[in-house]
């Protein structure tokens, strides 16, 4: 018989794990960052698991479900393509412990979950994340930065009689139950840069050192920037700067942030009577040098698929751009520690 590089032995999936060890897994970084046991008990005081008091299959662990979740969205996975990949792909079954388990959370399970917790569950994980790599001594750094961006979600296809009638919070009468559940009658329409867009919008406070997400804010994407500006604005940084680009000034809002003892370095923005001065021109440039790094979380979202929602109605939008949002942070604080040597943040 011919010779054949591929070897059959009875342990080969515990020496394809060794090498994934040695190659490194990415996701088993994310257990050094952090202690999902201690998210996990913090979702389940605000959703608890049911107590099989009324029979049934026995749920999940919830940390089990949280670890699916901090899959699911970094990599852009439907409920289906999950199931899927929890069947079939070793590294996601360890990170999951899942590796020696005979069932596997299928499509509906992982459903059920994302809806028990709801959006107010997506805001316990963004917290405890967020709170956990402060005490890592991630702490806010350098100045902070504000931005919005749209989030986009599938196109309604309305009659004008029909958009009407949802502005004014009524439902058509011809939509029979079905396609009722098939319309998003949340999000909302904006233009930008002369496009249009159809969606939502997550306002997001990033610190200048770390570029971590400190503060999320949603709304419909119809509703202004500056309307979150207040809800977004970190108190705990430890420099008083506060960057925003032209969207964002006004009077009152420059008196607000002098009173606050807060550093007003909010671009300004000229209009066909009154144009910016050169000095004022000067100044923007000079701050949108550091007003810009605040682009970058939006683009590492936009890669992993979270500028666009498939879900219907705001609750889900928030609990999708919420969840986004953590995913994020924990992808960056793993980035942080291993630049630093496996440590926390540097001293």
């Amino acid at each position: 018989m011919k010779r054949s590089a591929v070897k059959l032995e009875l342990f080969a999936d515990e020496r394809q794990r060794e090498k994934l060890d040695q190659i490194g897994d990415p996701l088993a970084n994310i257990d050094e960052l952090l202690n999902l046991k201690a998210l996990a008990a913090r979702i389940n005081k605000i959703a608890p698991r049911g107590d099989g008091a009324k029979g049934g299959r026995p749920a999940y662990p919830t940390e089990v479900m949280l670890r699916i979740l901090l899959v699911k969205k970094p990599y852009n996975l439907s409920n289906d393509q999950m199931e899927f990949q929890l069947l079939d792909r070793m590294s996601f079954k360890r990170f999951c412990r899942l590796t020696n388990s005979r069932t596997i959370p299928d499509a509906t399970t992982i459903w059920v979950f994302e809806n028990r917790i709801g959006e107010t569950g997506a805001r316990e994980i963004f917290d405890g994340v967020e709170s956990q790599l402060f005490a890592k001594g991630f702490i806010p750094r350098g100045g902070q930065m504000i931005d919005a961006t749209l989030v986009q979600a599938p196109t309604q296809r309305n009659t004008r009689e029909e958009n009407k009638l949802i502005k004014q919070g009524a439902m058509p009468a011809d939509w029979e139950p079905a396609k009722r559940r098939q319309k998003d009658t949340d999000a909302s329409w904006t233009k930008k840069h002369g496009k249009s867009y159809f969606g939502y919008k997550m306002s997001v406070n990033v610190d200048n050192r770390y570029k971590l997400i400190r503060k999320v804010e949603t709304s419909t994407a119809s509703e202004h920037d500056s309307k979150h500006f207040d809800a977004v604005l970190d108190p705990f940084n430890t420099s008083r700067d506060v960057y925003a680009d032209r969207g964002y000034p006004s009077k009152a809002r420059s008196e607000f942030l002098e009173d606050e003892g807060y550093r007003d370095q909010i671009q300004r923005r000229g209009t066909r009577k009154k144009p910016l001065s050169k000095a004022q021109q000067g100044r923007n440039k000079r701050l949108a040098k550091t007003r810009a790094r605040v682009e970058h979380p939006f683009a590492a979202i936009s890669q992993m698929g979270g500028k666009f929602v498939r879900t219907i109605g705001q609750a889900r939008a928030n609990f999708s751009m919420l969840l986004m949002a953590a995913c994020y942070n924990v992808k960056r604080g793993v980035f942080l520690v291993a630049t630093n040597g496996g440590r926390g943040a540097p001293t």
